[in-house]
């Protein structure tokens, strides 16, 4: 079991950060879930094998993840099918892969037009109201708006960072500025999580020619 305690303070980020770091790269490829809690004396509990109920999924196998998302998330949230040509359309008009495309609509919606986010994102591709903004979305719950407003900045994105697509993930995760500043992925375990979560999705659907 890869138990580990922690207490949040100003003296040990970096410890924390190094932490995260090191236990994403685990979840990408042990065949584990990490599961956290906070007690009330403020100290994070990490586990791969929780035994109180308190624990809830932190971080979860990619491979495993894959398949949840695939049987369940998808056919509960949207149809995939239902957007091929919009995506395919939207690919062709900016240069990117479709199998990106679809990874970061998997990742971020599940093909689910109207999900949103605690953090006000919208749409397929959960775009931000600053960001659609600057992309003239008009309607962010609008499909053929939102993925092409997506896949306009995924292909800005790109361009920004020479065609590194981990980068582009990265920065279309946590900003374009959070990138720039750490000079690669973020420190941050969500940021790292989400884009080994797309790389996985956008391998399957490579692989899978859907």
């Amino acid at each position: 079991m890869v138990q580990k305690h922690l207490t949040y303070g100003n003296s040990i980020k970096h410890l924390v950060g190094s932490l995260l770091f090191c236990m994403t790269c685990t979840v990408s490829t042990a065949d584990a879930d990490i599961y956290r809690y906070v007690d009330e004396d403020d100290i994070v509990h990490f586990t791969d094998a929780p035994t109180d109920k308190r624990f809830k999924v932190f971080l979860r196998d990619l491979k495993k993840d894959r398949e949840l998302r695939t049987k369940l998330t998808l056919a509960t949230a949207g149809n995939p099918a239902e957007f091929e040509q919009l995506i395919k359309s939207c690919s062709e008009k900016y240069g990117v892969s479709p199998s990106l495309v679809k990874a970061v609509i998997h990742a971020e919606s599940g093909y689910n037009p109207q999900a949103v986010s605690r953090k006000g994102a919208s749409g397929l591709m959960q775009l931000m109201p600053e960001t659609a903004k600057s992309l003239k979305v008009a309607n962010r719950f609008n499909p053929k708006d939102n993925v092409e407003g997506g896949v306009k900045y995924l292909r800005f994105l790109l361009d920004t960072f020479r065609g590194d697509i981990p980068l582009a993930v990265a920065a279309y995760n946590a900003g374009l500025n959070k990138v720039a500043k750490y000079g690669g992925i973020p420190p941050y375990a969500e940021t790292r999580t989400y884009v080994n979560r797309v790389l996985a999705y956008m391998k399957s659907y490579q692989e899978s020619g859907i």
